[in-house]
């Protein structure tokens, strides 16, 4: 009889049968399917599954959160199910067949602007607050700003448009670099391109509209001329030259003999590339672009500007869980490259993760004798607070479905204040709470009136709803929620259990194994609270508390004398431990790195080795990593306390391995 014999034949029920399954396969701590028709998965019920941690879908996979023991679980999985296991790679291919061409462009292009997005962040704060010392008049009755009454502000003003403008003006070198990059072309190529169609040679993309057609420089070539402009913040035209200069690529790559690749390849695909990006698709992607911007723009300027905002703010929370939003970057982009620099759209995207995450705010209230679900509620809160929405959105919202639709509400009645009141954004990338600072000065009082209605209407409905809809067992948890034993006799019983846990406490505090009172760092490197993980789920602690760390050097050692419970020996890329008082560890090096297969990864122990303090258990190769487009970031977690008490994370430091204290308990 396995281990977990009725869990296994009650998800295989719960995913829709064995017909259902596509393919399935496992990562340290996930089932990972791919199903023929998801819609026949009870989430619900799955996530009720004593063995179940947690469910979410990402990428046309369905994973389901097992934890350490996941290994055992697949194998007992399988040969219930009677199908075989596939590798990673084969999983990931048979998810995009579960796509169709509007998620599979939506998936291409988020994947084209998530590498942009802490460039964007950064560069939407820096002019957020190069708007505060630069824009606003605090000073002289409101006639100067800080800039103007400083000399080294007016200095600081001016040298923060140097990142300002690398951000924003010189966007399409990063989208060129990051399309070669996904479609695993040279991505130097892509740099020089991207760099092409903003070189300070050519007329500025921006100051095109105010220029007279006449004085616009041009190359002549004789018999024809290509007019010499620039593509700073240009979206839709980097985008086109990109993929210009990737399919070209391929296609000499292929056609080409090994001996000479080195030479004719980068040749023959650069220089067509630019030619064609300058003289076709630029101009085509800029026509492209201006269309999409002054159809958005006309939209939220029209007699109808509310219906658009009312829609908009309604729907930006699906759009998320669908990954369409994306589009909206470009859209935005292109916007501030509009003669008016500015855009409307930002704005209500702003007050859209502020609503979703008062909607997880008050769940937060609802829930706060439920510790499982403030596991979940306060991390995502903060992130959505900050901007970042998919926490909330998939772990908590969408899960119980009437926070989602309050949060729409919300998001719905403060697009219409922002619109309605024609606020603009100077900048993107700053959502949440900090969205403020992307905003013209002169709007920040009406947008601190639209930020209270994303606060105060999704919070208000939530509450009230949630104060119907929610079981006892999902407002104070399953043991909170269960009847209190009142009678004597279970008084008794229950004093008796006490005591016999204190006796075992004690006996475990006389061996040497309560002597372990503290984890070294397993690695090099900057040590940072789980939640800023980039990953949900350990950032939502679903897997259980610990610290994340961005590693400096390129070993994993054993934070503890422990046993080694686990491994992932055709990956590499994560191990279990387990110490004498019970406490178990997992290790998790990089982001969804088991889609590397094992490559630059080197297991340096088996399953059921005895390891020491400070002894190396996995070799890694964070160049690689990166390559594959995976963040180092590395997670030690806590996944049993053990007979540990009040265990504790120590975070905000530089560690080194084997040395510094980043957890410890009683």
């Amino acid at each position: 009889m396995g281990k977990y014999d009725n869990d296994v034949k009650r998800l295989l029920e719960l995913v829709g049968g064995k017909g259902n399954i596509q393919a399935v396969s496992h990562c340290m701590t996930r089932m990972r399917f791919v199903l023929i028709d998801p819609k026949k998965a009870d989430e619900k019920a799955i996530e009720d599954l004593p063995s179940v941690k947690g469910t979410f879908t990402q990428a046309g996979q369905y994973q389901v959160i097992i934890g350490n023991d996941v290994s055992v679980f697949y194998n007992e999985f399988t040969k219930y199910a009677g199908i075989e296991g596939v590798s990673k790679d084969a999983v990931k291919a048979a998810a995009k067949t579960n796509q169709n061409i509007a998620q599979k462009i939506m998936g291409t292009l988020g994947e084209i602007f998530a590498p942009l997005i802490p460039a964007l962040i950064c560069g939407g704060l820096v002019l957020g607050f190069r708007n505060v010392i630069g824009e606003i008049n605090f000073f002289n009755n409101g006639t100067q700003s800080l800039a103007d009454v400083s000399q080294f502000w007016s200095g600081m003003y001016n040298f923060l448009w140097l990142i300002g403008e690398a951000v924003f003006h010189l966007l399409p070198v990063g989208i060129v670099w990051s399309i070669t990059k996904k479609m695993g072309t040279t991505q130097i190529l892509g740099i020089i391109l991207g760099l092409t169609l903003v070189s300070s040679q050519l007329l500025n993309g921006f100051s095109v509209s105010s220029t007279p057609a006449d004085e616009i420089p041009v190359w002549d070539f004789g018999f024809f001329q290509v007019e010499m402009i620039g593509y700073q913040g240009q979206v839709i035209a980097a985008m086109m030259a990109g993929f210009v200069l990737v399919y070209l690529e391929k296609f000499f790559k292929k056609i080409c003999p090994e001996v000479i690749s080195m030479i004719v390849v980068p040749f023959c695909s650069l220089v067509p590339a630019v030619i064609i990006a300058h003289t076709i698709v630029g101009p085509i992607g800029w026509t492209i672009g201006n269309a999409i911007g002054d159809v958005v723009y006309a939209g939220l300027t029209s007699d109808f500007r509310f219906l658009f905002a009312a829609v908009f703010g309604l729907l930006y929370a699906p759009l998320v869980m669908t990954g369409l939003h994306h589009m909206t970057n470009a859209i935005d982009s292109q916007l501030l490259n509009t003669p008016a620099k500015s855009t409307i759209l930002w704005p209500m995207i702003a007050l859209s993760n502020i609503a979703q995450g008062s909607s997880v705010l008050a769940m937060s209230v609802l829930q706060k004798k439920n510790e499982r679900a403030q596991q979940i509620n306060v991390p995502a809160c903060i992130s959505c607070y900050l901007g970042v929405t998919e926490p909330a959105l998939f772990g908590v919202n969408l899960k119980y479905v009437f926070p989602l639709v309050c949060g729409m509400i919300g998001s719905c009645c403060a697009a219409m204040i922002s619109v309605g009141f024609g606020i603009e954004a100077l900048s993107i990338g700053v959502g949440g709470l900090p969205g403020i600072l992307s905003i013209k000065p002169e709007y920040w009082g009406l947008f601190l009136l639209a930020m209270a209605a994303a606060i105060v209407i999704p919070f208000t409905l939530t509450f009230i709803v949630g104060k119907i809809k929610l079981s006892k067992e999902d407002r104070f948890g399953k043991e909170n929620a269960a009847p209190a034993i009142e009678s004597a006799e279970g008084t008794e019983s229950a004093e008796t259990a006490q005591a016999a846990d204190s006796a075992d406490s004690a006996a475990v505090s006389s061996t040497d194994a309560a002597d372990v009172k503290e984890l070294k760092s397993i690695l090099d490197g900057k040590v940072m609270p789980i939640e800023e993980a980039p990953d949900d789920v350990f950032s939502q602690k679903i897997m259980g508390d610990g610290v994340a760390i961005e590693p400096s050097n390129t070993v994993v050692t054993a934070p503890a004398d422990c046993d080694v419970s686990v491994v992932m020996a055709d990956t590499g890329h994560a191990c279990g431990l387990t110490l004498p008082n019970g406490v178990e560890l997992l290790i998790h090096v990089g982001v969804d790195t088991v889609d590397m297969g094992g490559d630059g990864f080197k297991l340096l122990v088996n399953e059921g080795d005895h390891v020491k303090a400070g002894q190396k258990l996995i070799e890694f190769d964070p160049e690689k990593i990166k390559a594959a487009g995976h963040p180092c970031t590395t997670m030690l977690i806590v996944t049993a306390e053990g007979s540990a008490a009040n265990i504790r994370m120590h975070s905000g430091m530089d560690a080194k391995a084997g040395e510094t204290t980043v957890i410890s308990w009683d």
